[in-house]
Order: C-alpha cells, then sequence, then structure tokens
C-alpha cells in the first residue's frame, strides 16, 4: 500500500516508518512547511494554517495520523489549547480533505488515547464504555468527532485509543529510567491505580494491523492485555532494572510540581482492556509487563 503519515517525526512514527517499509509497503510524509529530507516523498501541510495539498494525497491508500502536541509537562491555558487544537483542527482538516479526494483511501487510521475514559478506578474499560470527564476526555472526544467527515465518505476510519506506549527512547518509559537507575523509583501517591500500556513494537504492530483489518472501524484500545496497578508497575520496573523501588511519590508532591497534569496523568486510574483487537486477530509480541519492559530495555 501508499501509505501517508502524519506526526512521522514523533516516538510511534519514527518506529511505525520503517516497519511500513519491511512489510514492503511505501510510506508518505505529511510535513510541516520547510525542506524534507533529499528524495524523501512528502505531502506539505500545515494544521494551524489549515492548509494541505490535496492533489498529493490522489491514490494514497491508506493515512495514519498520529499528529499531536505532546501532554507532558505543566499544563497552562496555552499548553491546553495546543494540545486541543493540534489534535482536533489538524484531524478535521485531514478528514475533510481526504473526504473530497476524487480518490479517497480505504482507511483512517487516526490516533486517540484513552484519555477518553478519565479516570475511573478499578472499573474494567473496553470500547463499549462511556467517555469519563476532564480535560483529556473532552480533548479526545472532540478529536474523534473531528474525523466525522472522513467516515461520512465512505472511509473505514480507526480510533486507536492509545495507552502508555513503552520506549526507552522517549515518552514516560524514558523519562522514569534515570529515576529508578538511581535507586530513587517508587509508586506514585497509594500506587492503586491503573496503569494501561503497550510495548512500542505492539502499538506499530497494532496500527499496521487496522490499516488490513477490514472488520476494524470506530474505537479500537490499543493497550497491552493485562494492565497492571502502579505500584506493581514501579515494582517490575524495579526489579527488571535489579534497584529498589520503594520510594513514594506522594500525591501532593506530584500535584505541587505538575499542577493538574499530575491529577490527569499520574493519579488517574484506567483499567483498558483491548477487545476489538484482539477479537480481530492481533496477537500480542509482549502481552506482559515483565516481558516488555526486558525486551525493551535489553534485559
Amino acid at each position: 500500500m501508499i501509505v501517508a503519515v502524519t506526526g512521522s517525526s514523533g516516538l510511534v512514527g519514527s518506529a511505525l516508518l520503517p516497519e511500513l517499509a519491511a512489510r514492503g509497503h511505501r510510506a508518505i510524509r505529511l510535513l510541516r512547511p520547510g525542506p524534507p529530507a533529499a528524495g524523501e516523498p512528502a505531502v506539505a501541510w500545515d494544521p494551524a494554517a489549515g492548509t494541505i495539498d490535496a492533489r498529493a494525497l490522489e491514490g494514497v491508500d491508506a493515512v495514519v495520523h498520529l499528529a499531536g502536541e505532546g501532554v507532558a509537562g505543566r499544563w497552562s491555558a496555552a499548553k491546553k489549547a495546543r494540545i486541543r487544537d493540534s489534535r482536533v483542527r489538524s484531524t478535521a482538516l485531514l478528514a475533510g480533505t481526504l473526504a473530497r479526494l476524487a480518490r479517497p483511501p480505504r482507511v483512517l487510521v487516526c490516533a486517540s488515547a484513552i484519555g477518553w475514559y478519565g479516570d475511573r478506578g478499578d472499573e474494567v474499560l473496553t470500547e463499549a464504555s462511556p467517555a469519563g470527564t476532564g480535560f483529556l476526555a473532552e480533548v479526545c472526544r472532540e478529536w474523534e468527532a473531528a474525523a466525522g467527515a472522513a467516515a461520512l465518505a465512505g472511509i473505514r476510519v480507526v480510533h486507536l485509543r492509545i495507552g502508555m506506549a513503552l520506549s526507552r527512547r522517549g515518552g514516560a518509559l524514558a523519562a522514569l529510567l534515570p529515576v529508578f537507575r538511581l535507586s530513587l523509583g517508587g509508586p506514585v501517591g497509594r500506587g492503586a491505580q491503573w496503569m494501561s500500556w503497550i510495548a512500542l513494537d505492539d502499538l506499530v504492530g497494532a496500527i499496521v494491523h487496522a490499516l488490513g483489518a477490514d472488520t476494524l472501524a470506530g474505537p479500537v484500545n490499543a493497550v497491552a492485555p493485562h494492565p497492571v496497578t502502579n505500584r506493581e508497575f514501579t515494582r517490575t520496573l524495579g526489579r527488571v532494572l535489579r534497584r529498589p523501588a520503594f520510594l513514594p511519590f506522594p500525591a501532593p508532591a506530584a500535584r505541587l510540581l505538575l499542577g493538574e497534569m499530575a491529577d490527569a496523568l499520574l493519579l488517574a486510574s484506567a483499567r483498558v482492556l483491548p477487545l476489538r483487537l484482539t477479537a480481530s486477530g492481533y496477537a500480542f509480541e509482549h502481552p506482559e509487563l515483565r516481558g516488555a519492559l526486558r525486551a525493551e530495555l535489553g534485559r
């Protein structure tokens, strides 16, 4: 297939491109203004300005949309606006453009997040669970709705609700590694909150699987089948690194340091299962946390 990819320079996108090539697909990157690498196929777009080279997308078989402002860091009003706008506006621009093509793609795989479910305690969450409350849940609802034009045009739209992607190269795990290697790691708050994670290799595999699984459409949870509590996660990471992991990070300290983001990401609980992904035939390479961490960290 010819696959157009947004967010190709991010953690997930940079892992996806070589996997597409290895499977015989041809990737075309959607890039913001600036010179691409010499000879690299690219489509110009600028979501902030509302512009995109629609003609360059004619004949593309599939689109993977991963672009969006990172959520890490303390949330100011401006940061929250960038988080929302970078997802909602870019998705609306892309979906509307694809819907108007003379030869639209067969499938749009659009990133979303398990933030859709909000803070739900011990509740087991599936794709059939209703949306939660809070800033991230609101963003996810608008994010997914923004792809509506593509679905109305007959394009199969998959909303991958992605959990915490495990990679030593970026994201939450990369931020935790220096702390745990210094034997300063431990549970956040009470440690009872559920963490729904996925190995980066499996996330890339799920994206490629969604491109070809004609039965998949709508929300699909991109998480491993065995979520863990924060306490179990920190204990397992400590064991894999052969470091103690008992130093707690109290909830008040997390809120003082990170503000609203602490409650939304570090202290919130989401026990999410990938029912639709497994039902469609996807086999996880790393279904258990210990094995995923050992593979990622070379232990």
